[in-house]
């Protein structure tokens, strides 16, 4: 396959799952999403499952999944009803029904504790984080140049790397990077968290359409200002949705939280200086 073509078809992926994760919250219909991109839909699914491994309907299923069994813990105030509907599932039943056959356990009891046998290795070496004092603002929208990336590992470096050459090529003098997460490391394995390194233009224009982009939307977060080494990160986002959020009133939304750096330990040297943002309600 060609250069282009696979640049072509990654795109194509890249903006399905841009769309499946800004709308996971409704029920997603393909064939507006294939007029959307405009494209055929045997060709779309095609595409995707190329460069996925799964077909579209799968995937959608398990960003559900991971979705709501991270809000069955964070929003203590709602119902199972409730995640349910935030997660796109138009059916309480429907929703336990596939909530069992992925996790072997119901919504209910995985609330109630069930979920520390499957999560126990992230459990077990949590840090606190008590010392950072969190504030609340509302957030503007940020476009963004970004490259995706499948788990939290050592591996993101090299993907910061060509981003930063990107940078590079198109002589951008003024920007900011940007990382994104789209799911709960306590629930989510590592290797399977997605993981998105990306760019945002603060001054000039990319004179090149090699890169994907995407709008990260307003919304109220809860922000930590946090400097350190590789994993405190992680450590942070895992103390945030185990401890902190359940205990502070608010609530998780189905958006992605993601930290703006100031310092990015994974280009200039093993230390960071962020401020990472999580969307709340």
């Amino acid at each position: 396959m060609k250069n282009k073509t696979i640049k072509e078809h990654q795109k194509i992926v890249d903006s399905a799952l841009y769309y499946i994760y800004r709308y996971i919250d409704t029920d997603i219909n393909i064939d507006t999403l294939c007029q959307d991109l405009n494209i055929s839909r045997y060709h779309f699914q095609r595409v995707f499952k190329a460069i996925m491994g799964v077909n579209i309907y799968e995937y959608i299923k398990s960003i559900r999944l991971q979705k709501s069994a991270s809000l069955l813990l964070t929003n203590k105030g709602a119902t199972i009803s409730e995640i349910a509907q935030m997660c796109g599932y138009s059916s309480q039943s429907s929703f336990i029904r596939a909530f069992k056959a992925k996790f072997n356990t119901t919504p209910k009891l995985w609330r109630g504790g069930e979920y520390k046998s499957y999560a126990k290795a992230n459990l077990k070496d949590l840090k606190t984080f008590e010392h950072i004092e969190p504030k609340i603002l509302k957030t503007t929208p940020i476009e963004a140049h970004y490259i995706r990336h499948k788990g939290y590992t050592k591996e993101v470096k090299l993907i910061w790397q060509k981003l930063q050459s990107w940078v590079y090529h198109q002589d951008i003098k003024e920007y900011r990077y940007i990382a994104l997460y789209h799911d709960n490391p306590i629930v989510t394995p590592l290797s399977e968290c997605g993981y998105i390194a990306a760019v945002e233009i603060v001054d000039g224009i990319a004179t090149k359409d090699d890169l994907s982009t995407f709008i990260i939307p307003s919304s109220v977060c809860a922000t930590f200002e946090i400097e350190g080494a590789y994993g405190d990160i992680l450590k942070l986002i895992e103390w945030v949705y185990n401890n902190w959020l359940p205990n502070s009133g608010f609530e998780a939304t189905t958006l992605p939280s993601y930290t703006i750096f100031k310092q990015n330990h994974f280009l200039d040297n093993s230390h960071f200086v962020a401020t990472y943002y999580l969307p709340i309600r």
